[in-house]
């Protein structure tokens, strides 16, 4: 059996922290690990932010909602879902993820948990597991899985390298330079044809 492992976002969906400030307004919010490394650190400021907009769950899923997937992102799932098991695998939250799976047809998904008071305010954040992409994989594996695994990031490149074929997705010049043994693809025609390489090699 063959299963296929994505990252959501910059796979499927707009990066929603990013999309997320742009739609707000508010510049902060377009934050990243890559600004700041600490994760713990980062989702606090981030919450603080939220609460000083007196932004709650109800408002940001409205937001998130109007993102959409990226543009043919259903079509390319919905065909790979008729020859694959497939399972998102992200870094994002449920709670901020729903309102897009819904728009996705509801593929399984395996990401964290935020949690919220009685009047929607976002007060913490849970992760599910650390490094839970690559566990996951791991953990596939175990159960005789044979794994192809797509991603756009750094956050991706342990998944990639953990199963049995990584491929990557419009990902930055300094992801491609540093992580030359995964095939690059650049739109969903192309991501299709190496995920059928990898998926008769493997």
């Amino acid at each position: 059996m063959q299963l296929v492992c994505l990252d959501l976002e910059g796979v499927l969906v707009p990066e929603i922290w990013i999309e997320f400030s742009k739609r707000t307004g508010i510049p902060e919010l377009r934050r990243t690990t890559r600004d700041e490394p600490d994760y713990d650190k980062l989702m606090k400021y981030r919450l603080a932010i939220l609460a000083q907009h007196k932004l709650g769950l109800p408002d940001i899923q409205e937001v998130i909602a109007a993102m959409g997937p990226m543009a043919g992102a259903r079509d390319f799932l919905d065909d790979l879902r008729q020859r694959f098991q497939v399972i998102i695998l992200s870094d994002t939250f449920y709670e901020f993820a729903m309102p897009l799976m819904r728009q996705l047809g509801m593929p399984a998904l395996f990401c964290h948990k935020l949690e919220a008071d009685a009047g929607g305010t976002l007060v913490n954040y849970h992760l599910r597991m650390p490094d839970q992409k690559r566990e996951a994989v791991k953990r596939f594996k175990e159960l005789n899985f044979k794994t192809i695994a797509v991603g756009d990031s750094y956050n991706d490149t342990a998944m990639l390298g953990e199963a049995h074929a990584g491929i990557l997705f419009h990902p930055p010049e300094n992801v491609i330079r540093e992580f030359p043994q995964f095939p690059v693809t650049l739109n969903y025609a192309e991501l299709d044809s190496e995920i059928r390489k990898a998926g008769a090699r493997i």
